[in-house]
């Protein structure tokens, strides 16, 4: 285990969800060597026991996202040990790849479980504390695949989708109660979920590009957090154009 010595962040407290592996487990780090004090949290206590090991800025705190009571009294423990949240990056979620003809039931319900639910069993109560003290800052972490219907993303889409719907709903409100949201929407990244993809990933960038580029964008006053920027220009540009266009492009995809 290694000490971190405090280094100037704006963060003093942050809690992530997903931690165990990927985006949150490198962002963890990043933010860490930073000299936050960092929760992170995930269904694999042993990962995150891994995670934890590397810095003594790191508590490990073991949660199932999808079981509400869990979750908020896995918050309660960690604002007891560490203190009020200055930052919660919600990043839990699972990647199941089908389109119409596999589309398997089972795999589409978990995804809205673990990926949507998963992140308003936390974002509640963290809205709640952080309204109340009128500071701090919440990211959700969706996908440039919520823009549009995308082949494969049958499962995974809505989710995110969702998520961004979502973070445009409350961020007027909260941002008037002091609690900023931000919402992050990656490319394809590098990870444990990407790499059971058999079909090409264009412009793909690693978990530590990720971690930087959202570490970066958290400190921006900007609602959305988008790489990388040549997917972030097509996805946009998809989202605009109209259908009969847009399924002529992902027919071809």
């Amino acid at each position: 285990m290694t000490t971190d010595k405090s280094a100037a962040t704006p963060w003093s407290v942050v809690w992530i969800t997903g931690a165990s592996t990927g985006i949150g487990r490198e962002l963890a780090l990043r933010l860490a060597r930073d000299g936050a004090r960092v929760a992170i949290s995930a269904r694999s206590a042993d990962k995150l026991t891994e995670v934890a090991a590397l810095s003594s800025n790191i508590r490990a705190f073991p949660c199932d996202v999808t079981v509400p009571a869990a979750v908020a009294k896995t918050l309660e423990s960690i604002e007891a040990d560490l203190g009020a949240l200055d930052l919660a990056v919600l990043n839990a979620g699972v990647w199941h790849p089908m389109g119409g003809a596999d589309y398997d039931l089972a795999k589409a319900t978990e995804s809205m479980t673990v990926n949507y639910f998963g992140v308003i069993n936390a974002l509640a109560p963290v809205m709640k504390g952080m309204a109340a003290r009128g500071a701090g800052q919440i990211a959700i972490i969706a996908s440039v695949a919520g823009y549009r219907g995308l082949p494969k993303a049958a499962a995974y889409g809505p989710t995110k989708a969702a998520l961004i719907n979502l973070a445009e709903t409350l961020y007027p409100e909260m941002r008037a109660k002091g609690v900023k949201i931000t919402i992050v929407n990656p490319g394809f990244v590098e990870s444990p979920m990407t790499a059971i993809n058999d079909f090409p990933m264009p412009f793909i960038v690693t978990s530590e590009d990720a971690a930087a580029r959202i570490h970066t964008g958290l400190t921006r006053d900007k609602f959305e957090v988008v790489f990388p920027r040549r997917m972030a220009i097509l996805m946009k540009l998809l989202r605009i154009i109209r259908y009969k266009q847009f399924f002529r492009i992902a027919g071809r995809l």
